[in-house]
């Protein structure tokens, strides 16, 4: 028995010295190449411990998510913003108790303005289907104020795609595709499809990049596709193209995008065919005859002249060529990857954008024509209730969805190993992702967001969602008191019916 004790003592005395030698070995080994590297500074001047600077530095961003940071205090979103959407993603009661944790007098803050006789219970606000597209030949009645932007297939994973596809049906709202394509998996659900048409015209483009009107046609039949978006800039990277790596490029990915394998895929910045609002129209209303349904674009404010411009030529050449919806994506939009410089400092922020592209739909008497969808950053219903007070007929939201996918802001979206499943094609980092499941998130966060956004509507006493108006909000300012935003952006007044309005009553009829 002694022997046996010895024996082990000795196992466990020579197990030590071997994790000690290792140990020292290695910090001998890690000591000569950081003294010898010309690379690093800090860990030629300060070899071995010199490496912990870049261990902390990479854990400090895990510790500020889950310790150190306050619930309103992380970007690009906080931790009451995600809870909200966890909570409805779930179909939890979303109440909170004792008190709003936001801080009231930070400026932009919307307060609404609640009426003082609201309706009764049984005279609640419900969102009534938009048409849009009325000169196309298959319009559009599109059901809900709140539905999903344009992510891509590549860009996010085929499971993510798979549950988006069925929640969206679920929930009865419509699936935008991203620039990516139509996959088989945006179809399974039998949700309203988005087509979004890139500067690579992924999906409807010949072998040179051009827009191939076959193609369009055969994406057109499907009876799912109702909308077809031309994308001309996105919030997070408006004025560059992409680069898809032929090392990312997959069979499936090939010929859902039409591109061959084994060869780098180029998105210009812009479509070559596009050059002036001229050429814009005469690509929207080319779409629009292929396909014969609504088509629109997307874009980040950057000036309003070039709307200004627009609105013109739409007046002198008439209202049927106009876009039937203009997507309006902020410059604090999202994306798997870019240069921090466009991320940070290019494009007009959704909260200036969009009521100055509103007033001007008004003053040149397009408001009922063209239909305006906001984007970039609004995931919850104070900012939906915001933009629709601001203008906007419908708001989209990518990241909010990611959340009610299970998304824990991890932000490695463009490295492969997103931990959740939604933004790698690791099968086994997928494997946490059960479509199924997260299809029935999806569609609760949808619907608890329009009934929240509704809930909203009938506190400040109107009986739908679109009939909320900038006398309906205020804005808090750099003083601490809030403004109506009617007084910061007075609704102009609305012209004259103009003429294509009674030849579309004529049609109607």
């Amino acid at each position: 028995m002694i022997d046996w004790a010895l024996a082990g003592l000795q196992l466990m005395a020579y197990a030590f010295l071997m994790v000690v030698g290792t140990a020292v070995f290695l910090t001998i080994l890690f000591f000569i190449l950081d003294r010898f590297q010309t690379r690093d500074a800090i860990r030629r001047n300060y070899p071995v411990i010199g490496r912990f600077r870049h261990l902390f530095s990479s854990l400090g961003e895990f510790f500020r998510q889950y310790f150190f940071a306050m619930d309103r205090e992380e970007m690009p979103f906080n931790r009451a913003q995600r809870g909200w959407v966890y909570r409805a993603s779930e179909g939890r009661a979303n109440v909170v108790a004792f008190g709003s944790t936001r801080n009231l007098t930070i400026v932009g803050t919307p307060l609404f303005v609640n009426a003082a006789f609201p309706p009764l219970e049984e005279q609640a606000a419900r969102t009534q289907p938009l048409l849009i597209g009325p000169f196309a030949r298959q319009p559009y009645l599109a059901p809900s104020v709140f539905n999903i932007s344009g992510m891509s297939y590549g860009a996010v994973s085929k499971p993510a795609i798979e549950a988006l596809s069925q929640g969206a049906a679920k929930a009865g709202i419509w699936l935008n595709t991203g620039e990516g394509g139509l996959s088989p998996w945006h179809l399974e659900g039998g949700c309203d499809i988005v087509f979004q048409i890139g500067t690579a015209k992924y999906g409807v483009r010949d072998a040179e990049g051009r827009l191939d009107d076959a193609r369009l046609a055969r994406i057109a039949a499907h009876e799912q596709v109702r909308m077809f978006e031309i994308k001309l800039s996105q919030g997070a990277k408006p004025g560059k193209g992409g680069i898809l790596p032929a090392a990312k490029i997959t069979p499936a990915i090939a010929e859902i995008r039409g591109i061959p394998m084994g060869k780098d895929s180029i998105s210009p910045n812009r479509h070559p065919e596009i050059a002036d609002n001229a050429a814009l129209l005469d690509f929207v209303n080319h779409v629009r005859e292929v396909t014969g349904k609504p088509v629109g674009f997307k874009m980040v404010v950057g000036t309003t002249w070039h709307f200004r411009s627009l609105f013109r030529l739409i007046a002198e050449q008439g209202a049927e060529r106009a876009p039937d919806f203009i997507t309006l994506d902020g410059g604090e939009g999202g994306t798997g990857a870019a240069p921090m410089p466009l991320i940070d400092h290019v494009g007009m922020p959704i909260r200036e954008s969009l009521p100055r592209i509103a007033d001007l739909l008004v003053q040149y008497g397009l408001k009922e024509r063209i239909r305006l969808i906001a984007a970039g950053k609004l995931v919850g219903p104070a900012d939906v209730a915001w933009a629709i007070c601001a203008g906007a007929d419908v708001v989209t939201s990518a990241r909010g969805f990611m959340f009610a996918l299970g998304c824990i802001q991890a932000l490695k979206c463009d490295r492969n190993t997103c931990p959740t499943g939604i933004t790698t094609h690791d099968k086994r980092l997928q494997k946490g992702l059960v479509p199924a499941v997260k299809a029935e998130r999806v569609a609760s966060y949808a619907r608890g967001m329009i009934h929240e956004v509704e809930t909203i509507a009938h506190s400040v006493g109107v009986a739908e969602p679109r009939q909320m108006r900038r006398i309906h909000v205020r804005i808090v300012q750099d003083s601490g008191r809030s403004v109506l935003m009617s007084a910061l952006y007075p609704e102009p007044e609305t012209p004259r019916a103009p003429i294509w309005t009674e030849r579309l009553a004529a049609r109607a009829s």
